[in-house]
């Protein structure tokens, strides 16, 4: 077991690792930005450091910075949480080269997932039916036009190289291809360094399922249950649950087979999550998050599996503390995301509790809001014996939710929760414009 461990993230997440860490008897080093010093995760490890100011540019983006203050103190691993560096290659291997252990998958696995382009190829290799699309990189109007035409209309422009709704275009009738495409591929370079984008069949209000993998390096490979995340606001989540009220027997096990055959053969390493979009009896591969998800914890509920532990445990010893043909999935669990609507310094927080409830965050009574990184300021969590009761305990802890001082968005997740929609199970991701529109 190692014995000392730094954090290249911040917030909810960091806090979370920090929290397994400590009940693994591994220690930890926190880094922070200027603006982040008075952030819990700061607080809570044995040691932080700042590594630079507010921008992530210069601080949670640096990598050399990062491996400069685990090498100085003594660290013999590095786990980059979510976002920032998580799906990063070259810093993973720069990782790697400096003798550190990389908490993540082969940096080379990172690159045949992290592009779409080549991930869908790899999906369609080992069984996984794929949305109909580019056969490789869209690099010109004519290509896409040809995509489009064989499609049909609507189609999605999307960023190969890309996530969180950034270079995705979605367009419906072929006038509006030529514009897109040249904004799509826009936003890919600015965002990711990265231009090339690709077109697919754009499927009108799926269900958006992933499985959550955890997997020991060595072909061993445990499926954690699936995950709804169709509640989305510009592809970014509000809601998550698991199981899926969308998800038939058969369906589940076809994902399931296919992404253990996929994940079998990399020999992938810790936690991932594999994307679907489910439409009637059809569904289709979308991508692969080479990493841990936010939305974890539902997952970590059904199945009573700490992926954070496993993770590591796989990362630095290529071994998971359980038998992969062991996992056993029960209750339902359910997840909404706190966002801020804009910066503020916290003045009343009252945190939901009893059996079955969980509240994941790194924001507490006197804590600034600051304005430069995610708006997510915590998850809260529930578990029940059925989705029935899941909701009614989630509509009971946000109602006993209090945070003053800070807009958040809590007032309308009850809304949605309450709709006769969210509570049929029968809805896509079109929910929250049918509900709000484009606010």
């Amino acid at each position: 077991m190692i014995k000392k461990l730094l954090i290249a993230n911040r917030g909810e997440i960091a806090v979370r690792i920090i929290r397994a860490c400590k009940e693994m008897g591994i220690k930890t080093v926190s880094v922070y930005s200027s603006a982040d010093k008075e952030n819990l995760h700061v607080k809570l490890a044995d040691e932080a450091y700042c590594i630079g100011p507010a921008p992530s540019s210069k601080s949670y983006l640096n990598g050399d910075a990062i491996i400069t203050v685990a090498l100085r103190t003594g660290c013999e691993a590095i786990h980059p949480g979510v976002g920032f560096l998580s799906e990063n290659a070259s810093f993973a291997r720069d990782i790697e080269k400096s003798g550190l252990i990389w908490i993540g998958p082969e940096p080379e696995t990172i690159e045949l997932l992290g592009n779409k382009v080549v991930a869908r190829e790899t999906a369609l290799k080992y069984g996984l039916p794929v949305t109909p699309g580019s056969e490789g990189a869209t690099d010109d109007l004519k290509k896409a036009e040809e995509t489009a035409d064989k499609c049909g209309y609507p189609v999605i422009i999307k960023a190969a190289s890309g996530g969180g709704g950034k270079g995705m275009r979605i367009v419906w009738k072929k006038e509006e291809l030529a514009e897109n495409l040249k904004i799509a591929s826009s936003e890919a370079l600015s965002n990711f360094a990265d231009g090339t984008v690709y077109v697919e069949k754009y499927i009108v209000n799926p269900r958006h399922v992933e499985l959550q993998v955890i997997a020991d390096g060595k072909g061993g490979v445990a499926i954690l249950g699936e995950r709804d995340c169709s509640v989305q606001k510009n592809h970014q989540k509000l809601i998550e649950e698991s199981p899926s009220p969308a998800v038939s027997t058969e369906i589940r096990e076809k994902m399931c087979q296919g992404a253990k055959n996929l994940f079998s053969a990399l020999k992938y390493r810790g936690a991932g999550t594999i994307e679907f979009l489910v439409t009637g009896k059809d569904f289709y591969f979308m991508e692969v998050n080479a990493r841990v998800q936010v939305e974890h914890p539902v997952s970590e509920f059904v199945s009573g599996v700490d992926i954070i532990r496993e993770q590591i445990l796989a990362c630095t010893e290529n071994k998971l503390s359980f038998n992969p043909d062991d996992v056993s999935l029960k209750g339902w669990s359910i997840e909404v995301r706190i966002n801020a609507k804009a910066p503020g310094t916290i003045t009343n927080l009252m945190i939901p509790g009893g059996p079955g409830v969980r509240f994941d965050s790194f924001i507490y009574q006197g804590y600034t809001v600051v304005p430069n990184y995610d708006a997510m300021l915590a998850k809260l969590i529930v578990y029940d014996s059925d989705r029935k009761k899941a909701i009614k305990k989630m509509l009971r802890c946000l109602k006993e939710f209090k945070l003053e001082g800070v807009m958040t968005n809590q007032e309308q997740q009850i809304e949605i929760l309450s709709t006769k929609q969210f509570q049929s199970g029968k809805f896509g991701t079109s929910l929250y414009e049918e509900l709000y529109g484009n606010k």
